[in-house]
């Protein structure tokens, strides 16, 4: 668990903390291509796949309906 909340301390955060933030609630959608076609693929906060979607708006959707805060990843 992360203990430490001012900037400073947030410049000294490990990758495990790093991983945590946002577990089970933040997922990042990214475009990506599968078999020569676009589709974008959702990542739990550690970067752990979940699921693909045909377009980024169904990617969103899935994850609000999952009571998840997507993000998009370039």
């Amino acid at each position: 668990m992360i203990a430490h909340t001012n900037s400073a301390d947030m410049r000294q955060i490990s990758q495990e903390d790093l991983a945590e933030l946002g577990s089970g609630a933040l997922v990042y959608v990214k475009p990506i291509v599968i078999d020569g076609q676009p589709a974008f693929s959702v990542h739990a906060a550690d970067g752990a796949p979940l699921a693909l979607a045909v377009n980024r708006d169904l990617a969103f959707a899935a994850a609000i309906q999952h009571e998840m805060e997507p993000v998009s990843v370039h």
